[in-house]
């Protein structure tokens, strides 16, 4: 029998599952010779595919005040568009953990990526606020659900059995920093050739992402003869359930199962905070907040960049943490920052070194809270369960976004200002720092297998 190093145990070659359009069995023999486990590439083909389409996500902040004046919509129109669109990015979660259950990773990655560009390019072509929510609320909010933080979740459970929390962090440091870095390069170009070049942008992105993710991905090791990564023995795909109304009642068969859990209420509440302090707030309106400072939109979003910069290194390090010390702590410490520097943000006077300083502390722990979360989960309900139970515990997180969305548009139209949306943000990550430290702690056993 052929091995590859692992992690404190080697990994048995049993045979390959041929895919068509995909180049995972000969990369795999390449990385095996090398010793190097094939979930690295799975890994490094959804993070492309993932920051490809949070760059999507994230384009939302750079069309709000281009639209405002093309259009004449007021904020609050705008941010009913674009919070319809993430509460659909986090209520799909659990949905399209079912749907990767049942038709494969691939097929769900290659329909999302359709609905996306879909939806992208009829957004160009838009004349009236409903065409909006029905463009870019409804259809790119059900694509880039199906891509999101559920994928990353479902890839590390499958994938790795040692170094899961790891997978993680660099999974949800996609996601989080494609929102980020891709903004200034979108906003120069709305500013110099107009807001729908910037979405070309998302569409051509998400082309190339998705050609690389076809090529690559596979749904499970044993589909190229691994083993998960640290395990000795192959996993051959659990029986499904083929019928499609079983399919779909997979993720409420999930939530009713958990929902006299106290382990998932509170990270669905604490999750929702998680949102409410990042997407629906700094990452939509942040550009618009910052204009009512007088800071220009390409240095709005250069400052956002930064954030993500220091999103990616703090989301990493969360991943590495998760793996060696208690989850509950480090999501006390990450809510606990993050409370303190949403507060604080409005006493900089948003000057350079206030910015700055603002960067690095609340970008540090912009969804750092990820890697902590998704161990929990799959202590508590298994690798096997814990993306349809993660996928309801991330709809909390989009719902949470999605009040943030609104909430901020509407307080900015009615009271010319987004300091009251800081405020309540700041306070509600105070109280969920507090209320994740009222969990048990985790058996041993479970979350080293976690």
């Amino acid at each position: 029998m052929t091995t590859v190093p692992g992690d404190a145990s080697t990994i048995p070659l049993g045979p390959a599952r041929p895919a068509a359009l995909s180049l995972s069995n000969p990369l795999s023999a390449w990385l095996a010779a090398r010793g190097v486990h094939y979930g690295w590439a799975a890994v490094g083909s959804t993070f492309l595919l993932m920051l490809a389409t949070a760059g999507a996500m994230g384009s939302a902040g750079v069309i709000i005040v281009p639209l405002e004046k093309e259009f004449g919509w007021s904020a609050a129109d705008i941010s009913t568009a674009l919070a319809i669109r993430i509460a659909l990015f986090g209520l799909i979660g659990p949905f399209a953990a079912a749907f990767i259950n049942r038709f494969g990773v691939r097929s769900v990655v290659i329909a999302a990526i359709a609905m996306i560009v879909v939806g992208a390019l009829a957004t160009t072509a838009m004349t009236q606020v409903w065409q909006l929510v029905a463009f870019w609320g409804v259809v790119v909010g059900l694509g880039t659900g199906m891509t999101a933080l559920v994928l990353g979740a479902t890839i590390a459970t499958r994938w790795f059995a040692a170094r899961r929390g790891l997978a993680v962090g660099m999974l949800t440091a996609s996601s989080a920093t494609g929102q980020l870095i891709f903004l200034p390069i979108m906003a120069r170009l709305a500013d110099a050739y107009g807001w729908r070049s910037a979405l070309a942008f998302v569409v051509a992105m998400l082309l190339a992402a998705g050609a690389v993710a076809l090529l690559v991905l596979r749904d499970r090791p044993f589909d190229v003869g691994l083993a998960p990564y640290g395990e000795r023995a192959l996993q051959p795909p659990p029986k499904q359930d083929l019928a499609f109304g079983a399919m779909l009642m997979s993720p409420i068969r999930a939530l009713y199962d958990a929902r006299t859990s106290r382990t998932f209420w509170v990270l669905f509440m604490t999750f929702f905070v998680c949102g409410l302090s990042t997407n629906g707030l700094i990452q939509t309106h942040w550009i618009a907040l910052c204009g009512d400072y007088g800071i220009a939109p390409v240095s709005a979003a250069g400052a956002l960049a930064a954030i993500g910069v220091f999103d990616f290194v703090g989301t990493l390090a969360s991943g590495w943490l998760s793996d060696h010390y208690d989850n509950r702590w480090l999501l006390f410490m990450y809510y606990g920052l993050r409370g303190v520097s949403l507060i604080a943000l409005p006493f900089t006077g948003f000057s350079v070194v206030g910015l700055s300083a603002f960067a690095v502390f609340y970008g540090l722990d912009w969804v750092a809270t990820v890697p902590p979360t998704v161990r929990l989960t799959a202590a508590r309900f298994g690798a096997e369960r814990a993306n349809l139970v993660f996928g309801w515990v991330f709809a909390g997180h989009m719902l949470g976004a999605a009040a943030a969305a609104f909430g901020a548009g509407a307080a900015r139209t009615e009271l010319a200002t987004y300091l009251p949306a800081l405020y309540v943000a700041g306070v509600a990550c105070v109280i969920a720092a507090a209320l994740v430290l009222t969990l048990g702690r985790p058996r041993a056993r479970a979350l080293a297998a976690a």
